[in-house]
Parts: structure tokens; sequence; C-alpha cells
């Protein structure tokens, strides 16, 4: 098989769409206005960025003043914990609770409020990768300011249960934010029918570009300020507005969320192919749970080969992916959700995620599954490991 470009690190970023760039082009030429200035050329560039705002108010089933545009997921996530610790730190409301397996947006945020007097409790996830709400409730105490639980991981697809956590932190007056970055444009989000206060999102999971994020705030909820020096944002957050990234974060989210269950039926189907064709290699296991993850995750541990090794490789091949979290993959670490689950070191060195998209097609599969094997092959035919393992076996 003729070496092929494959792109399955969607996890990672998108491509940004045809349509997103349509919309976004004529905000970089014709609509450059400044969207604070009171001319026509400024108004309409304000009208442009509530029309989007509307968009992904829409998406989320919220109301359009409740949506505030970020530069990223990371930013709205800092801007959910810190925000509601600074605001709830006077009532005596010092203790945070989030799970292990959260993205460092979320986990250095905490470390950071760890450092400035707080007390985080992390919650531990089983080895399917969900964390029980159960444990939400008996964690939450009088002094509780903010649960956090990521909607979908990042690196292993897994989907929590949202709903019921958020059903618990309603019932005990504790606000609940989630991490959504992963979830949005790929399951159905509805933050009133799921209790969610506060949830992160970001454009660039969506075929929007790289630097355009937004925050959810449910009315009612008034976080301080990150960043002064501004009235943008309803005096929330200083800074021109980025209108062309705006204005594509809201063609973005309302073709993502415009056909899920098509799109979902679609990617599964090939990710169940992806999945069960790597299995097939000896000494692999799938991380996460089978059923309940993101449709385009694939998650592999294959013992007796290196992560970077692999990833190498298979850029030789053509074939882009992960092994882990491509924001730590500069890393030599083994991946903290991994590890989480309980696997050894060892074995989460050796992981492969594969995160694909609708964009991807059957063809893209077949060139995988056939690599893959290939490339395995070859490194343990070099791994001290692999053989230490192949002798244990005997």
């Amino acid at each position: 098989m003729e070496k092929r470009f494959v792109y399955a690190d969607n996890s990672a970023t998108t491509r940004v769409s045809d349509e997103v760039l349509k919309s976004m082009l004529p905000y970089f030429t014709e609509h450059y206005g400044n969207a604070s200035s009171i001319y026509k050329l400024g108004r309409d560039a304000q009208k442009d960025i509530e029309t989007a705002r509307g968009k992904v108010a829409k998406a989320l089933n919220a109301s359009p003043s409740e949506i505030f545009f970020t530069s990223c997921g990371s930013e709205s996530d800092n801007w959910a914990i810190r925000g509601v610790c600074e605001k709830l730190a006077p009532k005596g409301k010092k203790h945070i609770i989030t799970s292990v397996f959260e993205h460092h947006a979320i986990l250095h945020t905490c470390q950071y409020m760890e450092k400035h007097g707080y007390e985080v409790t992390y919650l531990p996830i089983n080895e399917q990768g969900f964390v029980n709400p159960e444990d939400v409730r008996n964690a939450i105490r009088e002094d509780t300011a903010i649960v956090s639980i990521m909607y979908a991981n990042n690196e292993i697809g897994t989907i929590q249960p949202i709903k019921e956590i958020g059903a618990i932190c309603r019932e005990k007056k504790v606000i609940f934010h989630t991490d959504a970055v992963q979830a949005v444009g790929n399951v159905p989000i509805d933050v009133q029918e799921q209790n969610i206060d506060i949830l992160s999102l970001s454009g660039h999971k969506i075929h929007a570009q790289k630097g355009i994020g937004a925050i959810y705030i449910k009315k009612g909820i008034s976080l301080p300020n990150l960043i002064f020096g501004g009235a943008q944002e309803r005096n929330k957050r200083a800074g021109t507005e980025n209108v062309p990234a705006i204005v594509g974060l809201g063609t973005a989210i309302e073709i993502a969320t415009s056909n899920i269950p098509e799109k979902t039926k679609k990617v599964t189907a090939m990710r169940n192919r992806l999945i069960d064709g790597l299995l097939k290699l000896p000494r692999t296991r799938l991380n996460g749970s089978r059923e309940n993850r993101l449709a385009g995750n694939c998650n592999i541990s294959i013992e007796g080969v290196e992560g970077e090794s692999l990833l190498l490789k298979l850029d030789l091949n053509g074939i882009c992916a992960s092994s882990g979290s491509a924001c730590t993959s500069g890393s030599l670490d083994p991946s903290h959700v991994l590890l989480a689950l309980g696997l050894k070191h060892e074995v989460a060195h050796g992981s492969l995620r594969l995160s694909i998209s609708d964009e991807t097609t059957d063809e893209d599969i077949d060139y995988i599954l056939e690599v893959v094997p290939r490339v395995v092959e070859q490194l343990r035919a070099m791994s001290p490991l692999w053989e230490k393992i192949i002798k244990e076996e005997k």
C-alpha cells in the first residue's frame, strides 16, 4: 500500500473547515471594524459578534447573555476556577472538588489555588475512566466553592455522568463547572437539563481556528474579571474582540451541533473497526469504556513499544496521531490519565491515541490498520522490554 497522509489527531486540533474559513474571510478585509467603535463599521462588527454569541448559546440551550468569548478553553477553565474561588472566599468557601484525570488547565489551576490557601479534593476514577457521582456527593462540604468535572476526557474519551453530578451539586447548592472542550459538537449538551452552572469550550476542536473559545456562566453567577482594561464582553473581559475568530466559532458550533446523531453513527462505525483491528495485536488493551466514549476516540496501550518512537514511525508513514494529551507531548512522564486508570508506567508509555472525525474515510482506517501493526512489529523487534515480556510468557 502506497504512503498517504492520514490525520488522526482531531482531539488535539481540527482543520478549519471551508465553511468556517469562508465566514471569517470578510472580517479580515471588508468588515474589519473595531466592535467598540460607534460608527457603522464598528456597529456592524458588534452586531455580528452578537449573532455568533446567539449561535453558541443555542448550541448549549443557554441565553446569549450567559455566553462570554475567551481566547481558548484553558482561559475559560482558569476563569471558572479562579473566578468562583475569588468570589466565594469572603464567605469562607475555600474547598475545590475535581478529578485526578482532568486536563492540565484544571489541574494546574487547582495546584495554583492550593498554594494560595485552598484545599482541593481530587476524586478517583474507576478502571473504565468514570467518576462516581456518589464520590462527588460525599466530597462536598460546607466550605466547597466549586465542583469541576470534565464532560469527556481528552485522552481516553470517556463521557462522564454530567447530569447526575450536576443534580447533586444543585441539591447541595454548590457551583458545578464542566470542561466540555472535547464534548461540544460531539454529544448533545443542554446546560439547563444537565444542571451545568459554568461550561468551557474551545473553537479549534470543532473546525474553527485556534485562539478562540467561550465560557457559559449561568445567569445569577457573577465572576470577577480575569482581564482588566476595557469594557468588552459586558465589562468582564478586556481586549479588542477577535471578530473573525468569533464569527468563525459561531459558524463552527452551528454546523457541529446540527447533525450530531448522523455524525456519531458514521464515526463510531469507523472507530469500532479501528479498535477491533488494533486489539488483534498481542498484548494490547483499550483504555476507557468501549461504549460510553466519544465517537472518534481510540486509545490503545501496546506493550513493548515506547509511545514517542511509535509516533515518529507513524509520522514517517504519513499518519498523525498522539501518545496522550497533545498539550503535554513534550513531557517524558507517562500520561496522568492512564496512570489514574491503574496502568503500569511501562504500559502507559506505550499508549496510542487515534482521534478521527467525520472527515476521516474508510480508506484512512484501512491504511492505519495496515501501517500500525507493521510499525509495532518493527519496534518490538528492537525492544528489550518486549524481549523480556516474551521470555516471561514462556
